[in-house]
């Protein structure tokens, strides 16, 4: 995998530290729209103006964006306000189109990078040009196939690549449009340390009351740029009006957010998180003994079992451990869907061992 050049190298962002931030309508809708929207979060000190101008919608009949007539009006919200332009491709004619027009960077949304025959397309068509490539994580938790299109795009020599979180589709409850599912962006990391990060708590949200709390929490966990639906009148959005902040809330929640340090070389500060990591890495290593144990005891309950021909899923037993194991969880102060979410992947890899 080559290395990524960094975000402050892309030459699309003001000068000066995170979060770097892409802006503006879910939607490009009218040309009056497009110049008021780029005004507006220019003076917010927004660097990127974002604009769908092919929209992948699930039924048809809904609004499917105003095509590459719109690439004019971004062309000219660039010329009027400085602020640089991108916008969503899906095909290798978006791709075209979008060079040609000079736009400054793209994005491949979630539904596109679950389909890797359309990555190859839009690899293919992007491969001799600079463009910066965003790439939003696929609609299901699969983090390979994020790092998929990744590689396509790595392959085609395009080095300007970030990921983009966006919350996936899940048959958890939680209270957002798509569940951000933060441990994802944590095993992306781990894979590909020098990708740059940014989360788009817009569509994870699903409401303009929540992005806030979600840009927060991606700033905390070190995302290095957000990804905000701004609209000037969201009350009149053709799409997704529920989850767009007006120009004045977005310059207030940018104004308030916390920004923390990749590091810090306080010697103090230094010597309590080692210390702190060497009780980490102690207790991982006393769960681990105990998970090999409880892994061999699984595997003696599985010969026990087929010695007398008992089937492996014992139902209500495992109603009975989980019981067992919110009420202890609860007078530990533990989480209980934490707790009960690892004891579920527990159970299924006992199952498999007494199989």
């Amino acid at each position: 995998m080559a290395d990524f050049v960094p975000v402050n190298e892309w030459g699309l962002f003001p000068a000066g530290d995170r979060p770097f931030v892409v802006a503006g309508p879910c939607s490009a809708e009218s040309r009056e729209q497009v110049l008021e929207a780029a005004q507006a979060l220019r003076d917010c000190g927004t660097g990127v103006l974002r604009a769908g101008l092919w929209k992948p919608r699930t039924h048809p009949g809904g609004f499917e964006g105003v095509g590459a007539r719109g690439l004019a009006w971004l062309q000219e919200a660039r010329r009027a306000s400085g602020i640089k332009v991108c916008t969503e491709v899906g095909s290798a004619a978006h791709v075209k189109a979008c060079l040609e027009a000079g736009v400054d960077m793209v994005w491949i949304g979630a539904r596109t990078t679950a389909n890797p025959f359309q990555v190859q397309e839009i690899c293919d068509a992007l491969e001799g040009s600079d463009i910066p490539v965003l790439v939003k994580n696929p609609v299901s938790p699969d983090v390979d196939l994020w790092i998929g299109a990744i590689e396509r795009l790595a392959s085609s020599g395009i080095k300007k690549v970030a990921a983009v979180l966006r919350g996936f589709t899940t048959l958890d409850k939680t209270p957002y449009r798509n569940a951000p599912v933060w441990e994802m962006a944590t095993l992306l990391g781990a894979r590909l340390p020098k990708l740059p990060l940014f989360v788009d708590p817009s569509h994870i949200a699903g409401s303009a009351e929540l992005v806030k709390e979600l840009s927060q929490r991606a700033l905390d966990l070190g995302a290095c740029g957000l990804m905000v639906e701004v609209h000037p009148h969201p009350d009149q959005a053709l799409s997704d009006a529920a989850q767009q902040l007006t120009p004045a809330q977005f310059g207030i929640m940018l104004s308030d957010l916390k920004v923390r340090s990749a590091n810090c070389e306080d010697a103090g500060y230094q010597q309590a998180l080692a210390a702190l990591r060497a009780k980490i890495d102690d207790v991982d290593g006393r769960l681990l003994s105990l998970l090999a144990e409880r892994m061999q005891v699984s595997r003696q309950i599985g010969v026990l079992k087929q010695e007398h021909s008992i089937s492996i899923i014992q139902t209500g037993r495992w109603e009975a451990v989980l019981e067992a194991v919110r009420k202890e969880a609860s007078a530990l102060g533990l989480d209980q869907s934490m707790a009960e979410r690892i004891f579920n992947i527990i159970h299924d890899y006992s199952v498999k061992a007494q199989d």
